[in-house]
């Protein structure tokens, strides 16, 4: 088959997995048209025997209401992740991949067993548990350490960037920077100074987002943007879920400043003091003043912020910038500090 399968049309996947003989010519599975967020079709087919699917598609153009744009091709890196993550990942953390196809651009694994919630949703509900909090940290942890003590194999296949900077550099940093002038110097050099890092596997999406909670236990998803480079990146990225949530949640707001804290602190615990990780700790900083601002003034703005957090977030983060911290506890102290008392 060639080109052009909607797999959120349920008549058309069906077609598509018996004429694929994925499944049984008189074969009736449920199918469940699931969110896939801005980037992806995503849709849950269940068979009679009790078998779980989630079928992936790659969106050539985003659903976000500015122009942006990837080559759908990035599934069959998600694809090389899953094939990947099975082998440095913790067990159970992710989920096994189970068919992919190059010209319909789409990729089959098993589904997470029910009953499961998300994370990010447990997380705006102010459900926040350390001992989640813990797993998210050495599960980073432990993939940036093997892909790291295995990177004669694990980077040559990773090593392109492309995806990564087309959903992540351009959108967060390079976007950012043309909206907010004062932090463009900043975000500039930021990008510079990611791309000559090839230190690890980098998830590019580590976010609550992409993590089901299946009793008790996280499974992390979505590895579309992976690759070989900056560390600090992942930790960015991660942090600033948990600052904005810090900020959004204001009751909550200790509780998620403390676990920006534990989660830095149980990733390097797990990472240990390798060479690689030498300078790491303030490049997450850097990262995760990039992220804190993209996620108010880049393509995908934090949905969840209300139009006033998202320029209170904005003067804390550029009032950072001229003299940015050196460790997370200290950022994250004059984060919470700054939307506290924004006139700071």
């Amino acid at each position: 088959m060639t080109g052009g399968l909607d797999i959120e049309r349920p008549g058309a996947l069906l077609g598509y997995l018996r004429a694929t003989e994925r499944i049984g010519p008189d074969e009736e599975p449920a199918i469940t048209v699931l969110g896939g967020g801005v980037s992806n079709r995503v849709v849950l087919v269940e068979r009679a025997t009790g078998e779980a699917w989630v079928v992936k598609q790659a969106l050539a153009k985003l659903r976000v209401p500015v122009d942006w744009f990837s080559p759908p091709e990035r599934i069959h890196r998600e694809a090389l992740g899953l094939r990947w993550l099975a082998k440095l990942a913790p067990p159970d953390t992710t989920t096994p991949l189970l068919f992919e196809d190059h010209d319909e651009h789409l990729l089959g694994m098993a589904a997470v067993p029910t009953p499961h919630a998300n994370w990010k949703t447990m997380l705006l509900a102010g459900r926040l548990a350390r001992d989640q909090v813990d797993q998210f940290a050495r599960l980073l942890g432990t993939i940036h350490r093997l892909s790291h003590e295995r990177r004669a194999e694990v980077e040559p296949p990773f090593a392109d960037r492309g995806f990564f900077e087309s959903l992540r550099l351009e959108p967060y940093y390079g976007y950012a920077a043309t909206q907010v002038a004062e932090a463009a110097p900043f975000l500039t050099d930021l990008v510079a100074a990611t791309l000559t890092r090839r230190d690890t596997l980098v998830h590019g999406d580590y976010s609550p987002k992409n993590v089901l909670v299946h009793r008790g236990r996280l499974v992390l998803l979505d590895h579309e943007v992976m690759h070989f480079g900056d560390p600090g990146f992942d930790l960015g990225f991660a942090l600033t879920h948990l600052l904005a949530k810090a900020h959004h949640l204001p009751d909550h707001r200790a509780d998620f400043a403390d676990a920006a804290n534990g989660l830095w602190s149980v990733y390097r615990d797990t990472v240990g003091d390798p060479p690689w990780a030498d300078g790491l700790e303030a490049r997450a900083v850097r990262h995760t003043l990039g992220c804190l601002l993209a996620r108010v003034a880049g393509r995908s703005p934090l949905e969840y912020l209300t139009p006033d957090e998202r320029g209170r977030q904005r003067g804390a983060v550029v009032g950072m910038l001229a003299g940015p911290p050196l460790t997370v506890p200290a950022l994250v102290d004059r984060f919470v500090d700054r939307i506290d008392r924004p006139e700071k």
